[in-house]
């Protein structure tokens, strides 16, 4: 029987007060983040959340495509936090995805700095945040959250090696309606507690796998190796290098490599 995936199904009862108290949901489209960017032009309100059933032209970090056919979550929030919440926001998605892949399916996700989720080592959720400022004003921050339920990587030769999915990893099916909803209920729980940020700061620290080992780092225009020692409050990376010298990274592609 075909799980109810409407966002009448979303919401009923969710009991947020913020995210999700609108969805809009579609069973296609291109990207569910050019979308989400259409409803802030529109003056959507806070928490609005734009689902689809299959993404087309979904793109992660460095411009990335990210498979999301049918049967997966592709979905996008929108949010309007204070300047000074902005860098704890794609640590609060990050658990919130953790906590969540923890309490539906029963499996243990680990965070790969900054915010691609593992399982077995192998990608199963990918989050992308994308926001504009102005005059120390968030005018919008968009959460985009990428999560392989039923895909199968073994149909998609460039990926096969390195993502995997829930229903995989399971070996058998889980709700997807039960994950987004317990999604935007961990992610709204989260979201309340800020401006208090020590704890989400704790909590995606400690959950991060990349740390205490020797990685590589690319970026657009270069690539760092060394040993990743710790990450500071805002979220960049303190890689420690061959030389001694200590780098402060802010984005970039983290590869894990043999020590």
């Amino acid at each position: 029987m075909e799980e109810d995936y409407s966002a009448v199904s979303i919401t009923a009862n969710l009991g947020t007060s913020i995210i999700g108290r609108r969805v809009i949901y579609f069973p296609r489209l291109p990207s569910t983040m050019v979308k989400a960017r259409q409803e802030v032009q529109r003056e959507a309100a806070e928490g609005t959340v734009i689902i689809a059933g299959e993404q087309l032209e979904g793109r992660g970090r460095v411009k990335r495509a990210w498979l999301s056919p049918p049967g997966n979550i592709a979905l996008s929030v929108i949010l309007y936090p204070p300047v000074t919440c902005l860098p704890y926001l794609v640590m609060l998605a990050s658990i919130a995805v953790a906590r969540s892949i923890e309490a539906v399916a029963a499996l243990k996700p680990q965070i790969k700095w900054p915010n691609d989720i593992l399982i077995n080592g192998k990608k199963v959720c990918g989050i992308l945040l994308e926001s504009q400022v102005r005059k120390d004003r968030v005018i919008y921050a968009i959460a985009g959250i990428g999560i392989n339920v039923s895909l199968r990587a073994a149909d998609f030769p460039e990926i096969q090696l390195t993502a995997t999915s829930l229903n995989e990893e399971l070996g058998r099916k889980i709700s997807r309606l039960a994950l987004i909803r317990q999604l935007l209920v961990e992610m709204e729980r989260l979201y309340l507690s800020l401006p208090e940020s020590e704890a989400i700061y704790h909590e995606w620290e400690s959950r991060l796998i990349t740390l205490g080992k020797r990685v590589s780092v690319t970026s657009s225009y270069n690539m760092l190796e060394g040993i990743a020692e710790s990450v500071d409050r805002n979220g960049a990376l303190m890689l420690r290098q061959d030389n001694g010298r200590l780098i402060r990274i802010i984005a970039g592609d983290v590869t894990l490599r043999e020590k």
